[in-house]
């Protein structure tokens, strides 16, 4: 202690000053064991969910920063501004150049099952004979994909993204096939699981948590593996074309390498 006049003040020498720092330290320790769990979880999916690089939107024409979308997150999977995703990228892209594969264009008249807007929306202005439909949202048409109220041989396309992992897929197909034109397209995609062989179900998943651990989302029936073609020309069809995300486009335009849209034909 140091002594000036009659007040007595502490000295802080280098002794104190260490003690200080220990002090420091010791309260930096206490306040990592005291910080709630969710903070350090949120600075690591913050962390771990960052853009890759800025990407173009076709849909809408943004150029930025995608967000990250799913369970577990895809990075730059979503435009901001018009909320498409990678396969709604993709097969906008498609669209303008054809999507048919040989420079043709979809017959009409075109029925689009569980419509996606951002898609829709580009339908409605480039096709004169197109309805949207849906059982249980809001559509055009009020349908039941595996039991059709249509009659045989009237349509002209089927357009399916990502649908038939939701349904009984082999009644679907033949429904589609029944009411689809001689020559008639069904235009599908769905995750598919390359490596796998087989698709798998299971017929005791029956729950929704257990249909997302098995199938990846609580409404899914099935993870299709490489027989997926196969499954749909069992219903009639015959492959007319397949479409492969590669090359620049991917990077460009944020989408999925080696996602499939399968172009089917009665």
């Amino acid at each position: 202690m140091i002594i000036l006049g009659s007040g007595y003040f502490p000295d802080f020498g280098s002794h104190n000053k260490t003690n200080i720092n220990k002090i420091h330290m010791s309260a930096k320790q206490i306040l990592k064991k005291i910080l709630p769990k969710k903070i350090i979880e949120l600075r690591s999916l913050y962390s771990n969910t960052r853009p890759i690089a800025q990407r173009k939107c076709p849909v809408c024409g943004f150029q930025g920063w995608f967000r990250f979308f799913g369970k577990p997150p895809r990075l730059d999977a979503q435009c901001p501004e018009c909320e498409s995703l990678e396969r709604h990228r993709l097969f906008y892209l498609e669209t303008k150049k054809g999507l048919v594969g040989d420079g043709g264009q979809l017959q009409e008249p075109i029925i689009h099952f569980a419509p996606e807007i951002v898609l829709s929306k580009l339908f409605r202005k480039k096709f004169n004979d197109y309805k949207t439909a849906d059982f249980f949202a809001s559509a055009d048409l009020k349908l039941n994909l595996e039991k059709i109220n249509l009659e045989n041989s009237t349509i002209g396309t089927v357009i399916a993204n990502h649908v038939l992992e939701h349904v009984n897929d082999e009644m679907a197909l033949g429904e589609v096939y029944r009411i689809l034109k001689p020559g008639g397209l069904l235009i599908t995609s769905t995750i598919i699981i390359e490596a796998w062989e087989q698709t798998y179900e299971n017929k005791d998943i029956v729950t929704e948590k257990d249909r997302e651990v098995h199938f990846g989302q609580r409404d899914h029936l099935r993870y299709y593996g490489r027989d997926f073609k196969d499954r749909v020309m069992k219903a009639g069809f015959k492959l007319k074309h397949e479409i492969i995300s590669e090359g620049q486009d991917v990077i460009d335009f944020g989408l999925i390498r080696g996602e499939k849209i399968f172009v089917f034909e009665k």
